[in-house]
């Protein structure tokens, strides 16, 4: 399974803020911090505000904060709010197999008989556990080293 470059400029972005969280973030610096575009950044911040994740303040002297303590932001939960699907095959898409198959759809002739769906979404349940079991404040334990990698950023 592969995360979205949206994902991960989330995650990135949650991050930098959290390291921060004695002042605000700006887009500017999220986006030189890992070189990448201050359009993508704004509609990430947009998302994470949406879901709140993040504060955000506009004007002269604004920026962004997180929307909570870290330690209450699940990783698990940030990605389920920035990934549009799990679906690791076809089979996993709803009415893209079977008889009832939508447009499109590859109508796979094994779908009900085959067993790797059960698996397919049993891995994203099991990957999904995974981050569940971690924080924001998990991520940025090793504070200092963050800081050091991205400066002068941070």
């Amino acid at each position: 399974m592969q995360l979205s470059q949206f994902t991960d400029y989330a995650l990135r972005t949650l991050i930098l803020t959290a390291l921060n969280a004695d002042r605000r973030t700006t887009i500017d610096e999220v986006a030189t911090a890992y070189g990448i575009s201050k359009d993508h950044v704004r509609k990430v911040v947009h998302q994470l505000t949406r879901l709140g994740f993040l504060q955000a303040t506009r004007g002269r002297g604004g920026g962004i904060r997180l929307g909570m303590p870290a330690d209450r932001i699940r990783v698990g939960d940030v990605v389920r709010g920035t990934e549009t699907t799990f679906a690791m095959a076809e089979c996993l898409r709803p009415g893209s197999c079977g008889p009832d198959a939508g447009p499109g759809g590859s109508g796979c002739p094994i779908d009900g008989a085959c067993r790797l769906t059960g698996m397919l979404r049993g891995a994203a349940e099991a990957f999904l556990a995974e981050l569940d079991r971690h924080s924001l404040a998990d991520v940025t334990a090793n504070r200092a080293a963050l800081l050091e990698r991205l400066a002068p950023a941070a």
